[in-house]
């Protein structure tokens, strides 16, 4: 029996706010795109059309949904995307906008740096060492 996660909901506010940002920032393609009807889609994105695993764009509709967005892991870093070339994604994230929370700094598993993405969500920038 094979057996993965293949997707990871994201709380945003609003699917093309969010859609726009990770492509703009990070460089991400959206995987998926369905109207479900009444409002919601089937909104799939990751860092390249063959990753393994990407996030599913959730918008929050409920009041603890909508409190939610920015803080699905209680202020910790929560996301970790690994590149193959730190300097380039770095460049593209300040070029958008992003103002990292640390300067970036080597690290005995990489290079990395803590970033917010627009909710406020914390993630990680790493290009691992070897």
């Amino acid at each position: 029996m094979t057996r993965r996660i293949a997707s990871i909901a994201l709380l945003v506010r609003d699917y093309d706010e969010a859609s726009a940002w990770f492509s703009r920032a990070l460089g991400f393609v959206v995987l998926e795109d369905s109207d479900l009807g009444g409002g919601k889609r089937w909104l799939r994105i990751a860092p390249s059309a063959d990753a393994a695993f990407s996030l599913l764009l959730a918008k929050a509709t409920t009041p603890e949904q909508l409190a939610a967005i920015g803080k699905q892991h209680g202020g910790r870093v929560g996301f970790f995307l690994h590149t193959d070339d730190f300097a380039r994604d770095h460049a593209r994230l300040l070029a958008a906008g992003v103002q990292p929370e640390t300067p970036p700094r080597h690290e005995e598993h990489g290079t990395v740096v803590v970033f917010a993405d627009l909710y406020g969500n914390r993630w990680d920038l790493i290009e691992r060492r070897g």
